[in-house]
């Protein structure tokens, strides 16, 4: 697509996009300029919207403050209309250009979420502005850390942010999460639901309000989730406790958080959903079975999680305008799973000699799996404001220690297996492998003020990030391994808001993002072979933002160049490499705006059309969805509320990806719609300071389309997802 053609293309997609912008000139209901939204993905401040205006309904819009893409997500709209049952990713994929599906249900099956065409572990995630992720690549388990249920509001950033915003994967963006704020008053809530598939939560939140004279506060939140989910067999159940704690000292405030999480899934390891045979047989729900001969029988397949994530934080005022913000970090990821080595079949009973040499061809193959990491780290920053701007700098430092295992088992006698032969120097060991990360990132930037309307931000940050493994028996090649790599990079950041008037801004980014490389470059024979360059993408945005009491809404366009792009070599043995084979050229349209009709009702619409292009082959991005669109209707107006929001995610073509582009197996994936509705009503005079009964309606329309597929090396044995139909959950809300 030639600029010319790409102009034309963002003319035309604007002019659908925002059939409600001709209201951008409807007056302010004040002369007074609106409460206007703080927000940063670094320090996590925001604060609330006025009532009845469009900002305080809209379930996605930008800060007028802006300098990137972003979508603000508030507390009000997670409690309004997301699954009471749900995790980060439902939470998210309202705003435009983000896509993910669960096939299990709302909160009842990992998803995950992708940006633009980026896949999960090319943007990074951020609780509190602490990045957090898997220590192989920087991939998140959406339901295994932060429940719904205790994110007091999220903002979605699509481009790598200014120098201050960290994390391995800046490459494609951020969704940024926030714990809830504490309230100045005290209360109890006691909360629970029921729904389809036998679907259960119930749980507790204690605010303690203002302490005494200090103002310190406390918040303690728990809860279980259990269901047997939408997939045969494919039960959940999870029990996350979550504290924090606001202590003001002095000229410093004091934050502590602490969560801890349990989760029981049972599912398989490869849980890429049924083939097309097994549906036909068995229907789309196709998961388990209670078959012991079987590799999808229900008690072959389990997995236990456990995690954790706690900080420590001091933000001081030091006077003459400087300020620091200090936290110390640590989260942990334990998952033990039993599992069959392949639930499509496609692998023969019997597959492995087990311990006395002979093959047992109704035995049933599979696998004991470890990947356990402790994450410890720390952020400090500086600032300065001065008269001409504040100058801020800092230095995330991270370390991560990680131990990974795979064994390989005959679950029928629950005994080892050996992998080839029954003179296999490494028995039963797939692989059993101990890595870690020491990553570095200072930083610089100065947001200069050359106007009171005008905000100019360069900034520098310099990456470097070592990466050990020690195994007695590596991943693919199956031999004794001790390497260490070293990453660096440096990046250069600018970004420009200039304030047209109380009610619009527009803003423009260049920036650079930085990929860690996946661990599994390292699953070769000499890692020195590999290619040096890292995965790097250099972004160009120009948007604009408009908002009053009537009307928020805003639009940008967007250029990424993907650069070094990263795969395997195809080779084996020695020769074994990942290379560097070009990139891909990203570049489309967004936009979102919510338009407040009358009495407490508005109206929302947004939008994106999304190229993901990858230079080699010149076809779209493999999962990467050529666009995406949203409606919603949303009323609150006295005890009652109610909201129906629909999402449309568009073509997205699925590749099988070869060295040789010529044996591309591609299939494309069609576009799927959802729709959720929810009705609640909040009682009077009942004894309660709230009681609030609550109907959400996931999937309205009870569509079950492809949402992916997981190409094998026999057609016959590719791996099929599908939406969950339509589902239903019941919930009450006692504040007290």
């Amino acid at each position: 697509m030639n600029m010319l053609k790409f102009r034309r293309f963002t003319h035309l997609t604007l002019a659908a996009l925002f059939p409600l912008a001709g209201f951008a000139n409807a007056p302010a209901q004040s002369n007074e300029e609106l409460d206007e939204v703080i927000v940063s993905a670094m320090t996590g401040d925001y604060t609330s919207e006025a009532l009845g205006t469009a900002a305080q309904m809209a379930p996605t819009r930008a800060s007028l403050s802006a300098t990137q893409p972003q979508s603000i997500i508030t507390r009000d709209f997670i409690e309004k209309a997301v699954a009471p049952t749900a995790e980060y990713s439902r939470v998210v994929t309202i705003a435009p250009s983000l896509s993910g599906d669960s096939t299990n249900g709302p909160g009842l099956s990992e998803t995950k979420v992708t940006m633009r065409g980026f896949s999960d572990d090319q943007y990074n995630v951020t609780f509190d502005g602490i990045p957090w992720g898997d220590t192989n690549n920087p991939a998140h388990h959406s339901t295994s850390f932060f429940p719904a249920s205790v994110i007091g509001s999220a903002i979605v950033e699509r481009g790598p942010g200014n120098a201050s915003n960290l994390g391995y994967a800046t490459f494609g963006g951020s969704i940024n999460l926030f714990s809830k704020k504490p309230s100045e008053k005290g209360s109890f809530n006691a909360f629970g639901s029921v729904g389809t598939w036998n679907t259960r939560l119930y749980g507790a939140a204690l605010e303690s309000g203002s302490i005494g004279s200090s103002g310190a506060s406390v918040m303690l939140n728990v809860q279980n989730l259990s269901s047997d989910g939408y997939v045969r067999n494919n039960s959940i159940d999870s029990t996350n406790y979550t504290a924090k704690a606001v202590v003001p000292v002095g000229n410093t405030v004091l934050t502590l958080l602490a969560s801890q999480n349990k989760i029981k899934y049972v599912q398989p390891d490869n849980s890429s959903g049924p083939t097309l045979a097994q549906s036909a047989a068995f229907g789309k729900d196709f998961g388990l079975n209670d078959d012991p001969t079987s590799f999808n029988y229900v008690g072959f397949n389990h997995t236990d999680k456990d995690t954790d994530f706690e900080y420590v934080r001091f933000q001081t005022e030091w006077g003459n305008d400087w300020s620091t913000d200090v936290r110390a970090y640590t989260y942990a990821y334990n998952n033990q799973t039993i599992s069959s080595s392949d639930p499509t079949g496609a692998t023969a009973l019997g597959a492995y000699p087990v311990l006395n040499g002979a093959k047992v061809t109704t035995d049933v193959p599979g696998i004991d799996k470890q990947n356990k990491y402790r994450v410890n780290g720390g952020i400090a920053d500086l600032q300065k404001k001065t008269q001409y701007g504040i100058f801020r700098s800092g230095v995330w430092y991270e370390k991560s220690d990680t131990d990974r295992h795979q064994y390989n088992l005959d679950l029928t006698k629950m005994v080892p297996n050996y992998t080839k032969t029954t003179t296999d120097p490494t028995f039963s060991i797939k692989f059993d492998q101990q890595s870690n990360i020491y990553s570095t990132q200072p930083y610089v930037e100065f947001e200069a003020k050359p106007t009171d309307s005008l905000t100019v931000t360069p900034g520098f940050k310099q990456v470097k990030i070592t990466r050990d493994l020690s195994a007695s028996v590596n991943q693919t090649t199956r031999t004794p391994a001790n390497f260490s790599v070293d990453y660096t990079k440096s990046l250069p950041f600018m970004t420009v808001n200039q304030r047209i008037g109380k009610e619009m801004s527009v803003y423009a980014q260049y920036a650079q993002g930085f990929q860690i490389p996946d661990l599994k470059t390292l699953y070769i024979a000499d890692p020195s072979h590999n290619s040096t360059d890292p995965q790097t993408s250099t972004n160009y945005q120009l948007g604009v933002v408009g908002k009053n009491d009537k009307l928020t809404w805003d639009a940008d366009i967007y250029r990424i160049d993907f650069k070094n792009k990263y795969v395997s070599n195809g080779k084996t043995g020695t020769d074994a490499a990942y290379i560097n084979v070009g990139g891909a050229k990203y570049q489309g349209v967004e936009g979102q705006v919510t338009y407040m009709v009358a009495n407490g009702l508005a109206v929302y619409s947004n939008g994106s059309l999304n190229q993901a292009e990858a230079l080699d082959t010149g076809k779209q991005i493999s999962g990467a969805p050529k666009y995406t669109a949203g409606l919603g209707l949303l009323w609150d107006n006295g005890p009652w509320a109610t909201s129906i929001i629909y999402k449309r995610t568009g073509d997205t073509y699925q590749q099988e990806y070869s060295v040789n582009p010529a044996t591309y197996e591609t299939y494309k994936i069609g576009a799927r719609d959802n729709t959720d509705f929810s009705l609640s009503y909040t009682f009077a005079d009942m004894g309660f300071e709230k009681l609030k009964l609550q109907l959400n309606v996931f999937n309205l329309m009870s569509k079950q389309d492809v949402t992916s597929i997981s190409p094998a090396s026999n057609v016959v044995y590719d791996q099929y997802q599908y939406q969950a139909p339509r589902s239903v959950q019941l919930s009450l809300n006692a504040k007290y």
